[in-house]
C-alpha cells in the first residue's frame, strides 16, 4: 500500500471515529422510567377509544338502516327522486362482509383490551402484561387492515387515528412496535 492509499484510509477511519465518538458535553439521552399510573391511565384511554369508535359504528349501522327503511318505503309509493337507485344484491352483500369483519375484528380489539385491564389491575409488575399488549396490538392491525381498504367515512378514520394513536403510545411504554398507518 502506497503512502497516498494510507493518508486516504487513515482520514476515512478518523472521520467515521469522530462522527461515532460523543460530543464533548453532550449528555445521553435517557428516558423517564414509565409509572403504572401513566400506563393504566392509557389504558383507560385505550377503552374508551375502543368504546366511542364501537358507538359510532352502531350509530352508524343504525342511520343506514333507518336511511334504507324510508328509501324503500318511498319507492314502493311510487314517490322519491331514488327509483332503480337501490344498491344491487352483490353490492349489499360486500357491504355486509366489510361490516361484519370490522365487526368481528372490533370485537376481538374490545376483547383482548378488557383481558389487559384485568391482567393489568391484578399485578405489580405492569411489565408483565406485556403479551396482553401484543394480542391488543395484533387486534387493532386486523383493524387497521381493515379501516384502510374500507370506505368508512371521515369519521371512522378520525375515531380510529385516535385510537391508534392511543395504542401506539401504549406500545411505545411496552417497548412494542407501534401500529402502521
Amino acid at each position: 500500500m502506497n503512502t497516498v492509499n494510507r493518508i486516504i484510509i487513515g482520514g476515512v477511519l478518523l472521520t467515521a471515529v469522530g462522527t461515532l465518538a460523543p460530543r464533548a458535553g453532550a449528555q445521553p439521552v435517557v428516558k423517564a422510567p414509565v409509572t403504572k399510573a401513566v400506563v393504566a391511565e392509557t389504558i383507560r384511554r385505550v377503552e374508551n377509544g375502543v368504546d366511542d369508535f364501537r358507538d359510532y359504528l352502531k350509530r352508524r349501522g343504525d342511520n343506514a338502516r333507518s336511511a334504507a327503511d324510508n328509501s324503500e318505503g318511498r319507492t314502493r309509493r311510487g314517490r322519491g327522486r331514488g327509483r332503480g337507485r337501490s344498491a344491487t344484491e352483490p353490492q349489499k352483500a360486500a357491504a355486509s362482509d366489510r361490516k361484519d369483519e370490522l365487526d368481528d375484528a372490533l370485537g376481538d380489539l374490545n376483547r383482548s383490551t378488557n383481558r389487559l385491564r384485568r391482567k393489568f389491575d391484578a399485578t405489580d409488575k405492569w411489565m408483565e402484561t406485556r403479551v396482553q399488549v401484543e394480542r391488543m396490538l395484533d387486534d387493532g392491525r386486523r383493524i387497521n387492515q381493515v379501516v384502510a381498504r374500507g370506505k368508512y367515512g371521515a369519521e371512522a378514520a378520525r375515531l380510529w387515528a385516535a385510537l391508534r394513536t392511543r395504542m401506539n403510545d401504549l406500545a411505545r411504554a411496552y417497548g412494542l412496535t407501534p401500529l402502521g398507518i
